[in-house]
C-alpha cells in the first residue's frame, strides 16, 4: 500500500519539472524530467481520474515535459513526419485502438454451475469496453508517444544525442549507489521511502544474494538500465578526446561490474556481446547489426505462429548454461503458447484492456497466466494492428538510419547514432522476454528518427512562439538561459 510520500511525489513532480526547466538548458531539462521520473518515482502508485489515463510515474513526467516545452517556453512541436509510412504507423498506434474498443463491448462472465443444476452463480465479471473508454485509451497512446515527439524535435542533433547518452551515464552512476546498497543489504529502498515493496521478494533473491530493484518495476529492469549505461559510457569513450578517455573507460568498467552484480543473465550476455561492438566496431557494422536485431524482434510473432522458432533447442542450450534459467524460460514459452491461442480469437484488433487478453480460471475469474514479454501483451490487447504500429514505430528509425548510412561516408555519421541504434534494437529484442518498453526507449527512438530527418534535410523548422502575450516569468527566464548557455 503506497504511503503519503508516494502520492506526494507524484503530485509535486510537475513542480520538479518546472525547477528543471528553469535551471537547465532545454535539452537537459527534457531528458532529466523524463529520466528522473522513471528512476525515482514510485511504482504501482497512480491517480485514477475519470475519463483520463492513470497518472503514474510514466505519464506524469511525459506530460510535464511536454507542457513545459509548449505552454511555458512556447515551442511548437511538429507532430507529423513527412514520411507517409511513419504517418501511417502513428495513425495505427493512436487510432487503431478505436476498433479495439468498439469490438470489445461484451463483458466476460465467469460462472459456476451448481451440481449440474441449471442455476448459475456468477463469480466475476470483466466489463466490456464502452465509448467513454475510448478517449482514455487514445489519450494514453498519445501520452506514451510524447517523449518520442520531444526527442525528435529537440534532441536529435549531435549535441542532443550526446546529452542523451551522458544522462544515462550520470543517472547510472548515481543509481549504482542505491543498487549496491540493495545488493549488500537486500532490496528495501522502495519500502523505506514509499512504504511497500513493488514486486515479489522471492524474485529478488538470486545466486545466494540479492538483486537490486530500487524504484523500478523489477530487478531485470534495473539490470537492463545499467546495460544501456555501459553502452552509453562506451560510446562516450570512443568519441572523447584522448585526455578524457581514461575517465570514460573507468566508467565503462565500473558500470559493467554493477551490471554483473545485478545478476541478470540476459542483460549480462547483451553487455558481453555489445560493449566491444560499441567500443571498436565500425559504425556501419553497428547499424547493420542493430537492423538484424530489430528484424528478429519484429518477425518473432510470425515465426512463433508458423512454428519456426526452435523452442526445444533454445531450452536445451539454456539448460546447459543454467538449469534454473532454462526452467524459467520454459515457463515463459508455455505461457506464450496459451496467450497466443487466446489472442488468435481476436487477432486483428485484440481484446482491449481490463486484463481481457489474459487467461483466467473458468469459474473464479482469477488470472492463471503470466504475460512477461511486451510483444505478447500488445498482441493480445491490440491485435496485429497494435503490434505492427508499435514495433513499426520502434523499427522505422533503424531501417531509415541503415538506408542513409549506405550512402554516407562513415566519418559523416554522428558517432552517437550507431550506439543509440544498438541500444534501441537490443531493447526490442528484450521486449520478447520482458516488458521493458519505457519512456526512455521512446526517447531514443525519437532521437534517431529526428537524426535521420536532419540528414535527409526533411527536419521541420519550427520556430518558438509564445502562447501568452507577455510570457510567464519562467518562460522568459528559461529561454534567456538557453540562449546564453552552450550545451556541453
Amino acid at each position: 500500500m503506497p504511503n503519503a510520500i508516494a502520492y506526494l511525489m507524484l503530485a509535486i513532480y510537475p513542480l520538479v519539472a518546472v525547477a528543471l526547466f528553469r535551471k537547465l538548458p532545454l535539452q537537459r531539462a527534457i531528458i532529466w524530467t523524463l529520466l528522473a521520473g522513471y528512476l525515482l518515482l514510485p511504482r504501482l502508485t497512480e491517480f485514477n481520474l475519470p475519463l483520463v489515463p492513470d497518472m503514474d510515474k510514466e505519464t506524469i513526467p511525459s506530460l510535464a515535459a511536454a507542457a513545459m516545452c509548449m505552454f511555458l517556453l512556447g515551442h511548437r512541436v511538429n507532430w507529423l513526419p513527412r514520411s507517409w509510412l511513419a504517418r501511417g504507423l502513428l495513425a495505427g498506434y493512436v487510432f487503431g485502438v478505436v476498433p479495439t474498443v468498439l469490438t470489445n463491448g461484451d463483458p466476460i462472465v465467469f460462472e459456476i454451475l451448481a451440481n449440474n443444476d441449471p442455476i448459475k452463480f456468477i463469480t466475476a465479471v470483466l466489463p466490456g469496453l464502452s465509448v467513454r473508454d475510448l478517449f482514455s485509451v487514445m489519450a494514453h497512446q498519445v501520452i506514451v508517444l510524447l517523449p518520442f515527439f520531444l526527442a525528435r524535435q529537440f534532441l536529435s542533433s549531435h549535441d542532443g544525442m550526446r546529452e542523451v547518452l551522458l544522462a544515462l551515464v550520470v543517472g547510472a552512476l548515481g543509481y549504482s549507489v542505491l543498487a549496491l546498497i540493495e545488493v549488500r543489504f537486500s532490496p528495501q529502498t522502495h519500502t523505506i521511502v514509499y512504504g511497500f515493496l513493488q514486486h515479489s521478494f522471492e524474485q529478488l533473491i538470486r545466486g545466494g544474494g540479492f538483486r537490486p530493484i530500487v524504484f523500478l518495476e523489477h530487478a531485470l529492469w534495473v539490470a537492463f538500465f545499467f546495460l544501456t549505461a555501459v553502452m552509453a559510457a562506451a560510446s562516450l569513450w570512443r568519441a572523447a578526446q584522448e585526455t578524457d578517455k581514461r575517465r570514460w573507460i573507468i566508467c565503462v568498467i565500473y558500470l559493467f561490474v554493477v551490471l554483473m552484480l545485478c545478476k541478470s543473465l540476459a542483460s549480462f550476455a547483451y553487455g558481453l556481446a555489445l560493449t566491444p561492438l560499441v567500443l571498436f566496431a565500425p559504425m556501419k557494422l553497428q547499424i547493420r547489426i542493430a537492423l538484424i536485431f530489430a528484424t528478429v524482434a519484429v518477425m518473432y510473432p510470425v515465426l512463433r505462429n508458423a512454428g519456426l522458432v526452435p523452442l526445444e533447442a533454445i531450452l536445451e542450450q539454456a539448460a546447459r548454461i543454467n538449469p534454473a534459467r532454462a526452467q524459467s524460460l520454459g515457463f515463459r514459452f508455455g505461457n506464450e503458447e496459451e496467450l497466443l491461442d487466446r489472442a488468435a480469437q481476436r487477432w486483428l484488433f485484440g481484446w482491449g484492456e481490463w486484463g481481457r487478453n489474459l487467461l483466467r480460471d473458468a469459474e473464479s475469474g482469477e488470472i492463471v497466466s503470466v504475460p512477461d514479454g511486451r510483444w505478447i501483451i500488445v498482441f493480445g490487447s491490440f491485435g496485429w494492428v497494435g503490434y505492427i504500429a508499435e514495433m513499426g514505430l520502434l523499427a522505422y528509425p533503424l531501417v531509415a538510419l541503415w538506408r542513409i548510412s549506405r550512402r554516407m561516408d562513415e566519418a559523416a555519421l554522428s558517432p552517437f547514432a550507431a550506439p543509440l541504434a544498438l541500444m534501441l534494437s537490443i531493447t526490442m529484442v528484450d521486449m520478447l522476454l520482458n516488458a521493458v518498453l519505457t519512456p526512455y526507449t521512446w526517447l531514443v527512438a525519437g532521437v534517431l528518427f529526428g537524426y535521420v530527418e536532419r540528414v535527409r534535410g526533411t527536419f521541420p523548422d519550427m520556430q518558438p512562439r509564445r502562447l501568452f502575450a507577455s510570457g510567464p516569468a519562467i518562460g522568459r527566464s528559461a529561454a534567456h538561459r538557453n540562449r546564453r548557455r552552450t550545451v556541453l
